[in-house]
């Protein structure tokens, strides 16, 4: 029996059939190229902390080394993931921070002297920011090192840090990124509620 190729139970049964194929496929790829997906998603998260840490520059096989050497130890306070990190003998904390952009979610890696109120370095990232305005705060190093020494906590105890339009208190506020108040904004905000509830958690230890 000749099959006819024009009818519409052909084409039906034709498209049915590469769909299943195709979609056969791709679960396959996916699946096969998922554990080396997941390392790379591993290996740029370790980049971030060590970013953090102020340690940059570092290839892939550089990267793992030297998260080994100084990241200790990985761990919880009150369900927040934190890491326990060793710079020149001297410990670091590293606190994870998520919080919202102008367009979409942005993060933070925070690393905080072992006075708990002195941030030693910063790395950002974003999910949608705007190239060139609210995109600087993971393409401008310069802007992420503004960080480093400001104060999280005033002396009575009040959050301190801040990024504003205006610094007045160069000790704990730091200048928001040109033309990117509300990315600018939503890091504050991110900083102000996220590293309060690591400080107190960790002082109560």
């Amino acid at each position: 029996m000749k099959l006819n190729t024009n009818s519409n139970s052909y084409i039906i049964i034709y498209s049915a059939i590469l769909v299943v194929v195709v979609a056969f496929l791709l679960a396959f790829v996916y699946q096969a190229l998922k554990p080396m997906q997941d390392a790379n998603v591993a290996l740029d998260i370790k980049k971030q902390i060590l970013y953090s840490l102020n340690i940059r520059g570092l290839d892939g096989a550089e990267a793992e080394a030297k998260y080994k050497d100084v990241v200790k130890e990985e761990t919880k306070i009150n369900g927040l993931d934190y890491y326990v990190c060793n710079i020149d003998g001297k410990t670091k904390y590293v606190f994870p921070l998520k919080g919202m952009g102008l367009w979409g979610g942005i993060s933070a890696f925070v690393s905080v002297n072992d006075d708990l109120n002195t941030i030693y370095g910063a790395y950002f990232n974003h999910e949608s920011e705007t190239a060139g305005l609210g995109a600087e705060i993971k393409d401008s190093q310069a802007w992420q090192e503004n960080f480093q020494g400001k104060k999280i906590m005033s002396d009575d105890g009040n959050v301190a840090i801040a990024v504003v339009k205006k610094v007045e208190n160069k000790s704990s506020e730091v200048d928001c990124v040109t033309g990117a108040t509300l990315t600018s904004n939503g890091v504050s905000e991110m900083l102000r509620n996220g590293l309060p509830q690591y400080i107190n958690a960790l002082k109560k230890k």
